[in-house]
């Protein structure tokens, strides 16, 4: 049994058929086809059930596949173990992040962490937090940037801090000559919300519900970048986090601060407990924390 016959069958299961596979793994299609039935020989019994629409596991593949994962992940954890040794600071990092924080957050850090650390390969995942734990889970990400989340004992979780929500309203709406928004002001706005798929759009649902603010949902986005599109264009009122504010001025309109309580969403750093911590994933962590401080997310408590 060999490594790349591993990655050639994780590939076939995870894309659903052999050309797709072929494809993300820039081999030929016939080449991985025979790997794959000499995995399945040697193992004496079919992985895949080949379908007229694609490739299905068997329940022993869909066990295999399992395992073969873990074994791929702990070979690329050995590899940037021994990579980690060079200088100056080399390899690859994957970072993985929420659509919520990655157009606020990212911007300002991968900028400077390749700066100062050119030598490193970056990657950066964006994906509901459900999907980047389990990833970071089977070691496909080095860090994940999240918000709420319950997590297994295997992944640590690391506050960056507090991040505030504010009022996006339009540029001309009358609301936008305030200093900052009572939460009554709201109960008469039409509502554009994020699906509930986003925790974000689980916090704004469960704040209102709260605050007894119930104002009219009239939209339900996938992006916030919609959302901020369609407030641009007076079609309705919503909360978004205080780092998307210079986007949000960008494309015409006000994101104004609340009145006491102040909303907030946590932000949180994810590592895995049993993976090696590379200097660039440590490296990149520091650099969040200092980012953090400097917009004003973390506190005594945080620490």
């Amino acid at each position: 049994m060999e490594l790349h016959q591993l990655r050639y069958f994780v590939a076939v299961v995870e894309e659903g058929g052999f050309s797709r596979a072929a494809a993300r793994l820039h081999v030929a299609q016939p080449s991985l086809s025979q790997q794959i039935a000499k995995l399945e020989q040697e193992l004496g019994q079919p992985l895949l059930d080949r379908l007229p629409r694609g490739v299905i596991p068997t329940d022993a593949g869909r066990r295999f596949y399992e395992r073969a994962r873990r074994i791929l992940a702990e070979v690329a954890d050995a590899t940037r173990c021994v990579a980690d040794c060079r200088e100056p600071l080399q390899g690859r990092l994957v970072v993985g992040a929420i659509p919520t924080i990655a157009p606020g957050l990212l911007p300002r850090l991968l900028s400077p962490f390749s700066e100062q650390h050119p030598g490193v390969e970056l990657e950066v995942v964006e994906d509901l937090t459900e999907r980047l734990l389990r990833r970071l889970e089977e070691g496909e990400l080095d860090l994940a940037l999240v918000s709420s989340v319950e997590v297994e004992s295997a992944v640590h979780v690391e506050s960056l801090g507090h991040e505030p929500l504010g009022v996006l309203l339009p540029r001309n709406h009358p609301l936008a000559r305030h200093r900052q928004i009572h939460w009554d002001d709201l109960k008469e706005e039409k509502a554009l919300v994020l699906s509930e798929l986003h925790c974000l759009g689980r916090q704004v649902h469960d704040l209102c519900k709260a605050r007894d603010v119930r104002w009219q949902v009239w939209f339900q986005a996938a992006h916030l970048g919609t959302i901020i599109e369609m407030v641009a264009h007076g079609i309705g009122v919503s909360l978004a986090p205080w780092s998307f504010g210079a986007l949000a001025e960008a494309r015409g309109c006000r994101l104004l601060p609340l009145s006491a309580p102040q909303p907030r969403r946590e932000i949180n750093l994810l590592l895995h407990n049993l993976r090696y911590r590379t200097r660039a994933a440590l490296a990149f962590r520091a650099l969040a924390r200092q980012c953090a401080v400097a917009l004003g997310w973390r506190n005594d408590s945080s620490e």
